[in-house]
């Protein structure tokens, strides 16, 4: 599966549209994690804590919406996004999406 936040593939054409896909997950700090954060607060720095929680998001929402891609029919998603927000309090959903196409070498 080819993955491009571009509306193209270089060196590939588009043959097939096979619409909108998406994956999300829904994701609560962790209490202890929160309340070191709290504490980096007040000196400054980088909060790993929520930094690999994202990544850990944003991995899932990827497979998520490769998973959909594939069930489709697609080999490549492109023009793909993420979104964040809030869902409630200490918790957030990581959306991706993007366009599941079939794609072919150029002649």
């Amino acid at each position: 599966m080819q993955l491009s936040n571009l509306e193209i593939v270089p060196g590939q054409r588009i043959v097939k549209h096979l619409g909108l896909v998406q994956g999300s997950t829904v994701r609560a700090k962790h209490a202890g994690k929160d309340f070191l954060a709290g504490i980096k607060n007040i000196f400054g720095g980088e909060l790993m804590a929520y930094t690999e929680l994202l990544q850990e998001s944003r991995e899932e929402a990827m497979k998520r919406m490769v998973e959909q891609a594939e069930a489709v029919g697609a080999n490549a998603v492109v023009n793909i996004r993420f979104s964040t927000s809030s869902v409630t309090m200490g918790a957030a959903e990581l959306f991706a999406y993007g366009t599941a196409v079939v794609l072919e070498p150029r002649a």
